[in-house]
């Protein structure tokens, strides 16, 4: 005798949407938009100020999380042939904003330096003149500064399936392959990927951050067999927060606040971003734990608030590619006409009331789409049921 199959409605079943992981991703998307801007007072109160991690890495982890989310889940339901034209159309996609915030940032910054002067550092000189550039840029071979966070999305979306077919057969054969490759790259950081722009390659080496993507991808897996909650354990909450303490203690700008020095040890005189070193990744990976282990959170997500960050997490693509042109005109802002308290605000109100404009009507059509796409299921689901 066959064993009994699920039925439709069980196939389609999916478990409701954790708003912490949008929400966290909303703050990592805030934070960016004021960190991308060197002289913006905001990013003086950034977690880059207050720990080892900063958003890039938020950003990474919970892609990593949300990867097995959609496109796991997707394989196991609808098969690997479906899965992966997803992910390739998904891949596409942030080519397609990649390459286009990169034309409008050498091009912005090109026509604005014929009318204001700006300092060097504005622009690679490579990408200053001509335009022999075009198409190491098409190729990901020249990564311009701030724009290097979605290529290394692609990258690693792309191995998304390969990652996946190696956990369904050995989750402790994928974490060895992952801690050996991210070891090596720390052990030596010139294992990376070329970059015409700098000649240390890649920024956010993807030998390194690889193992954030699939300890994100691990997360998920967890989560998903405790009810969307990684396990609550008080002992590792409190050695979170005993690390999260220390970090901050060590990494405080104390000179910048004029506050009493309290650094016991001395901050690490390499930050590690480049590769994802053993103290940033701690500092994520605590952060990350706390976050979606944390009841509390869940439901403070779900209420109004957590709303307004959580519609920044679900369009997360256009407000990135949003935020960095922001940033851009910041930059150019404040070089060409100076810093000052009502540049700061005005720039501060319009970038964050431009983003909150375009992720509330993206995120009502979304809604739409997503209320038909679940109409027409259902209707099928009924059809089949009166065969």
């Amino acid at each position: 005798m066959e064993p009994p199959q699920p039925s439709p409605a069980a196939l389609t079943r999916k478990i409701p949407r954790d708003h912490r992981v949008d929400a966290l991703r909303g703050i990592a998307l805030l934070m960016m938009l004021v960190d991308h801007v060197p002289d913006d007072l905001l990013n003086r109160i950034t977690i880059r100020n207050f720990g080892f991690a900063d958003a890039a890495e938020i950003f990474v982890m919970l892609a990593g999380y949300a990867s097995y989310l959609a496109y796991g889940r997707l394989i196991d339901r609808e098969g690997w042939k479906t899965g992966i034209h997803r992910i390739l159309g998904r891949c596409l996609r942030l080519y397609l904003y990649q390459t286009g915030m990169t034309l409008v940032f050498v091009w912005t910054v090109r026509q604005w330096r014929h009318y204001q002067p700006l300092p060097e550092y504005t622009i690679e000189p490579q990408l200053a003149h001509g335009y022999s550039w075009l198409w190491r840029i098409l190729t990901f071979d020249a990564l311009p500064s701030y724009l290097n966070i979605l290529p290394l999305y692609v990258v690693l979306l792309a191995l998304f399936p390969l990652i996946y077919w190696i956990l369904k057969r050995s989750l402790w054969l994928l974490v060895a392959l992952s801690v050996s490759i991210w070891a090596i790259a720390n052990l030596d950081p010139h294992i990376t990927i070329p970059n015409w722009l700098d000649p240390s390659g890649w920024y956010l080496n993807p030998f390194g951050w690889q193992f954030l993507y699939i300890l994100g991808i691990l997360g998920a897996v967890w989560a998903s067999k405790n009810n969307g909650d990684l396990p609550y354990r008080p002992w590792a909450k409190a050695l979170c927060l005993v690390y999260l303490a220390g970090a901050f203690v060590v990494c405080f700008p104390y000179e910048y606040w004029h506050v009493p020095f309290l650094r016991i040890f001395p901050a690490p005189p390499n930050t590690g971003k480049s590769t994802l070193a053993i103290w940033r990744l701690l500092d994520i990976m605590a952060i990350f734990y706390l976050v979606q282990s944390s009841a509390a959170l869940r439901r403070i997500s779900a209420d109004r608030i957590g709303q307004s960050l959580a519609l920044l997490g679900r369009n997360s693509l256009e407000v990135f590619a949003c935020s960095t042109v922001l940033d851009l005109l910041g930059r150019l802002m404040f070089a060409s006409f100076g810093i000052n308290l009502w540049e700061q605000l005005v720039m501060n109100v319009v970038g964050l009331g431009l983003t909150y404009a375009l992720a509330v009507p993206l995120d009502r059509a979304r809604q739409r789409a997503r209320a038909a796409r679940a109409s027409s299921r259902s209707a099928a689901l009924a059809a089949r049921v009166s065969e």
